[in-house]
Protein backbone atom coordinates (compact mmCIF):
# COMPACT_ATOMS: atom_id res chain seq x y z
CA UNK A 1 0.00 0.00 0.00
CA UNK A 2 1.05 3.42 -0.38
CA UNK A 3 0.34 6.85 1.31
CA UNK A 4 -1.66 7.98 -1.47
CA UNK A 5 -3.76 4.66 -1.61
CA UNK A 6 -7.22 5.92 -0.92
CA UNK A 7 -9.39 4.88 2.38
CA UNK A 8 -12.32 3.46 1.51
CA UNK A 9 -15.87 4.09 2.94
CA UNK A 10 -18.62 1.83 2.62
CA UNK A 11 -21.91 2.00 3.49
CA UNK A 12 -25.43 0.70 2.18
CA UNK A 13 -26.27 3.68 0.51
CA UNK A 14 -25.61 7.31 0.52
CA UNK A 15 -25.30 7.21 4.50
CA UNK A 16 -21.82 6.71 4.90
CA UNK A 17 -22.22 10.68 3.62
CA UNK A 18 -22.24 11.76 6.78
CA UNK A 19 -19.11 10.01 8.10
CA UNK A 20 -17.12 10.86 4.82
CA UNK A 21 -17.36 14.32 5.58
CA UNK A 22 -16.11 14.00 8.98
CA UNK A 23 -12.96 12.71 7.43
CA UNK A 24 -12.69 15.50 5.17
CA UNK A 25 -13.22 17.71 7.53
CA UNK A 26 -9.95 16.22 9.56
CA UNK A 27 -7.87 14.66 6.71
CA UNK A 28 -8.25 16.93 3.68
CA UNK A 29 -5.29 15.60 2.47
CA UNK A 30 -6.64 11.63 2.11
CA UNK A 31 -7.92 10.34 -1.32
CA UNK A 32 -11.04 8.47 -0.68
CA UNK A 33 -13.53 5.90 -2.20
CA UNK A 34 -17.08 5.80 -1.51
CA UNK A 35 -18.71 3.05 -2.26
CA UNK A 36 -22.58 2.95 -1.55
CA UNK A 37 -24.20 -0.99 -1.49
CA UNK A 38 -27.57 0.51 -2.85
CA UNK A 39 -28.18 -2.20 -4.61
CA UNK A 40 -28.42 -4.70 -1.84
CA UNK A 41 -29.96 -1.68 0.39
CA UNK A 42 -30.95 -1.61 2.89
CA UNK A 43 -29.02 -3.68 5.14
CA UNK A 44 -31.06 -2.63 8.77
CA UNK A 45 -33.87 -4.99 7.81
CA UNK A 46 -31.71 -7.94 6.99
CA UNK A 47 -30.41 -10.42 8.73
CA UNK A 48 -26.50 -10.52 10.59
CA UNK A 49 -25.10 -13.38 8.25
CA UNK A 50 -26.60 -11.80 5.04
CA UNK A 51 -25.11 -8.39 5.98
CA UNK A 52 -21.67 -9.95 6.97
CA UNK A 53 -21.75 -11.88 3.59
CA UNK A 54 -22.25 -8.67 1.19
CA UNK A 55 -19.53 -7.23 3.58
CA UNK A 56 -16.92 -9.59 2.93
CA UNK A 57 -17.73 -9.29 -0.69
CA UNK A 58 -17.83 -5.92 -1.18
CA UNK A 59 -14.36 -5.23 1.34
CA UNK A 60 -12.51 -7.96 -0.99
CA UNK A 61 -13.64 -5.36 -3.99
CA UNK A 62 -12.04 -2.63 -2.29
CA UNK A 63 -9.26 -3.72 -1.04
CA UNK A 64 -8.63 -5.26 -4.63
CA UNK A 65 -8.74 -1.57 -5.64
CA UNK A 66 -5.86 -0.29 -3.65
CA UNK A 67 -7.60 0.33 -0.37
CA UNK A 68 -5.03 1.18 2.19
CA UNK A 69 -8.15 1.26 4.72
CA UNK A 70 -11.48 0.61 5.49
CA UNK A 71 -13.82 2.58 7.19
CA UNK A 72 -17.63 0.97 7.95
CA UNK A 73 -19.64 3.82 7.74
CA UNK A 74 -22.44 2.05 8.54
CA UNK A 75 -23.82 0.90 12.32
CA UNK A 76 -25.75 -2.30 11.22
CA UNK A 77 -22.57 -3.30 9.13
CA UNK A 78 -20.63 -2.87 11.76
CA UNK A 79 -22.13 -4.73 14.16
CA UNK A 80 -22.70 -7.76 12.11
CA UNK A 81 -19.44 -7.63 10.14
CA UNK A 82 -16.42 -5.80 11.95
CA UNK A 83 -14.71 -8.42 14.09
CA UNK A 84 -15.31 -11.21 11.08
CA UNK A 85 -13.91 -8.20 8.40
CA UNK A 86 -10.56 -7.50 11.38
CA UNK A 87 -10.50 -11.48 11.09
CA UNK A 88 -10.18 -11.98 7.96
CA UNK A 89 -8.18 -9.37 6.42
CA UNK A 90 -5.32 -9.10 8.79
CA UNK A 91 -3.21 -6.79 6.41
CA UNK A 92 -5.32 -3.57 6.38
CA UNK A 93 -6.78 -1.22 9.33
CA UNK A 94 -10.69 -1.56 9.18
CA UNK A 95 -12.35 0.86 11.21
CA UNK A 96 -16.04 0.91 12.54
CA UNK A 97 -18.80 2.70 13.80
CA UNK A 98 -20.47 2.68 17.11
CA UNK A 99 -23.45 4.82 17.86
CA UNK A 100 -22.49 7.90 20.65
CA UNK A 101 -23.88 5.95 23.76
CA UNK A 102 -20.81 7.58 25.95
CA UNK A 103 -20.89 11.16 24.81
CA UNK A 104 -24.77 11.30 25.15
CA UNK A 105 -24.94 9.49 28.89
CA UNK A 106 -22.21 12.15 30.11
CA UNK A 107 -24.34 14.69 27.97
CA UNK A 108 -26.60 15.75 30.97
CA UNK A 109 -27.26 13.36 34.15
CA UNK A 110 -30.18 11.67 35.12
CA UNK A 111 -30.95 12.44 31.05
CA UNK A 112 -33.76 10.51 29.17
CA UNK A 113 -31.46 9.31 25.69
CA UNK A 114 -33.27 8.46 22.55
CA UNK A 115 -31.17 6.33 20.89
CA UNK A 116 -32.58 6.00 17.27
CA UNK A 117 -31.65 2.94 14.51
CA UNK A 118 -32.40 0.50 12.30
CA UNK A 119 -34.57 -2.78 13.51
CA UNK A 120 -30.91 -5.29 13.30
CA UNK A 121 -28.89 -2.46 14.57
CA UNK A 122 -30.82 -2.93 17.53
CA UNK A 123 -30.92 -6.24 17.91
CA UNK A 124 -27.31 -7.07 17.82
CA UNK A 125 -25.28 -7.61 21.49
CA UNK A 126 -22.93 -4.63 20.54
CA UNK A 127 -25.24 -1.75 21.11
CA UNK A 128 -27.04 -3.70 24.32
CA UNK A 129 -23.26 -3.72 25.89
CA UNK A 130 -22.44 -0.22 25.15
CA UNK A 131 -26.24 0.81 26.45
CA UNK A 132 -26.02 -1.58 29.99
CA UNK A 133 -22.62 0.44 30.66
CA UNK A 134 -23.95 3.74 30.93
CA UNK A 135 -27.99 2.44 31.79
CA UNK A 136 -27.32 3.42 35.55
CA UNK A 137 -26.80 7.20 34.93
CA UNK A 138 -29.47 8.30 31.91
CA UNK A 139 -32.66 6.54 30.99
CA UNK A 140 -32.13 4.93 27.37
CA UNK A 141 -34.84 4.77 24.84
CA UNK A 142 -34.68 2.62 21.78
CA UNK A 143 -36.64 3.35 19.16
CA UNK A 144 -36.34 1.21 15.97
CA UNK A 145 -36.95 3.86 12.42
CA UNK A 146 -37.46 1.28 9.51
CA UNK A 147 -38.33 3.91 6.53
CA UNK A 148 -36.47 6.61 7.94
CA UNK A 149 -33.22 5.34 5.61
CA UNK A 150 -35.06 5.14 2.47
CA UNK A 151 -36.50 8.77 2.97
CA UNK A 152 -33.09 9.60 3.18
CA UNK A 153 -32.19 7.24 0.00
CA UNK A 154 -34.84 9.47 -2.05
CA UNK A 155 -33.15 12.55 -1.25
CA UNK A 156 -35.92 13.25 1.26
CA UNK A 157 -34.20 15.27 4.11
CA UNK A 158 -36.69 17.83 4.79
CA UNK A 159 -40.13 18.84 4.04
CA UNK A 160 -43.52 17.21 4.96
CA UNK A 161 -43.21 13.93 3.94
CA UNK A 162 -39.91 13.69 6.33
CA UNK A 163 -41.86 16.12 9.00
CA UNK A 164 -44.69 13.94 8.76
CA UNK A 165 -43.05 10.57 9.42
CA UNK A 166 -40.91 11.90 11.90
CA UNK A 167 -44.32 12.69 14.10
CA UNK A 168 -45.97 9.50 13.91
CA UNK A 169 -42.46 8.13 14.75
CA UNK A 170 -42.10 10.28 17.70
CA UNK A 171 -46.36 9.90 18.75
CA UNK A 172 -45.61 7.23 21.16
CA UNK A 173 -42.98 8.79 23.14
CA UNK A 174 -44.73 12.52 23.14
CA UNK A 175 -45.33 13.22 26.55
CA UNK A 176 -41.29 12.29 27.28
CA UNK A 177 -39.40 15.39 26.97
CA UNK A 178 -35.84 13.83 25.89
CA UNK A 179 -32.28 15.20 26.63
CA UNK A 180 -30.43 14.19 23.95
CA UNK A 181 -30.66 11.89 20.68
CA UNK A 182 -28.05 9.46 19.49
CA UNK A 183 -28.62 8.74 15.82
CA UNK A 184 -27.47 4.99 15.37
CA UNK A 185 -27.71 5.00 11.72
CA UNK A 186 -25.18 7.20 9.72
CA UNK A 187 -28.19 7.68 7.24
CA UNK A 188 -30.17 9.90 10.00
CA UNK A 189 -27.56 12.74 10.46
CA UNK A 190 -28.45 14.06 6.89
CA UNK A 191 -32.11 14.70 9.02
CA UNK A 192 -30.90 16.25 11.90
CA UNK A 193 -32.55 19.31 11.88
CA UNK A 194 -35.73 17.50 10.88
CA UNK A 195 -35.66 15.25 13.83
CA UNK A 196 -34.58 18.36 16.26
CA UNK A 197 -37.92 20.48 15.17
CA UNK A 198 -40.02 17.33 15.74
CA UNK A 199 -38.79 16.74 19.47
CA UNK A 200 -37.65 20.63 20.32
CA UNK A 201 -35.09 22.69 19.45
CA UNK A 202 -33.12 22.55 23.00
CA UNK A 203 -32.91 18.70 22.38
CA UNK A 204 -28.76 17.31 21.77
CA UNK A 205 -27.57 15.57 19.16
CA UNK A 206 -25.21 12.50 18.72
CA UNK A 207 -23.74 10.79 16.37
CA UNK A 208 -20.61 8.06 15.82
CA UNK A 209 -18.71 10.20 12.64
CA UNK A 210 -16.93 12.30 14.23
CA UNK A 211 -15.32 9.72 16.66
CA UNK A 212 -14.59 7.52 13.91
CA UNK A 213 -13.14 9.85 11.80
CA UNK A 214 -10.30 10.35 14.68
CA UNK A 215 -10.30 7.10 15.01
CA UNK A 216 -9.05 6.77 11.36
CA UNK A 217 -6.99 9.37 11.56
CA UNK A 218 -4.77 7.41 14.28
CA UNK A 219 -4.65 4.05 12.72
CA UNK A 220 -2.90 5.59 9.74
CA UNK A 221 -0.86 7.52 11.61
CA UNK A 222 0.03 4.81 13.86
CA UNK A 223 0.67 2.53 10.94
CA UNK A 224 2.56 5.37 9.16
CA UNK A 225 0.34 5.67 6.14
CA UNK A 226 -0.94 9.07 5.74
CA UNK A 227 -0.44 10.95 2.41
CA UNK A 228 2.15 12.94 3.36
CA UNK A 229 1.16 15.91 1.33
CA UNK A 230 -0.58 19.39 0.53
CA UNK A 231 -2.65 19.09 -1.80
CA UNK A 232 -6.39 18.92 -1.47
CA UNK A 233 -7.22 14.86 -1.52
CA UNK A 234 -9.59 12.99 -4.33
CA UNK A 235 -13.09 11.73 -3.52
CA UNK A 236 -14.66 9.55 -5.84
CA UNK A 237 -18.26 7.79 -5.50
CA UNK A 238 -19.42 4.54 -6.77
CA UNK A 239 -21.74 1.99 -5.71
CA UNK A 240 -23.27 -1.02 -6.53
CA UNK A 241 -26.40 -0.59 -9.23
CA UNK A 242 -25.36 0.26 -12.38
CA UNK A 243 -29.04 1.51 -12.64
CA UNK A 244 -29.44 3.82 -9.81
CA UNK A 245 -26.41 6.29 -9.79
CA UNK A 246 -25.73 7.86 -6.45
CA UNK A 247 -23.34 10.41 -7.21
CA UNK A 248 -26.14 13.57 -7.75
CA UNK A 249 -27.10 12.48 -4.28
CA UNK A 250 -24.01 12.03 -2.46
CA UNK A 251 -22.40 14.99 -3.74
CA UNK A 252 -25.08 17.14 -2.84
CA UNK A 253 -25.27 15.75 0.77
CA UNK A 254 -21.43 16.08 1.15
CA UNK A 255 -21.89 19.83 0.66
CA UNK A 256 -24.97 20.26 2.64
Amino acid sequence: MKNSSPVAVIDSGVGGISVLKELIKLMPYENFIYFGDNKNAPYGTKSAEEVCALMMANVEMLINKGAKAIVIACNTATAAAAKQLREKYTQIPIIGIEPAIKPSASYKENSNVLVMATPLTLKQEKIHDLMDRFCDDVNIITLPCPGLMELVEEGKTEGVEIDNFLKKLFEPYRNISFDSVVLGCTHYPHVKNAIKKALGGDVMIFDGGEGTARETKRRLCELGLENNTNQKGEVIISCSDSEKDIKPLAKRLLNA
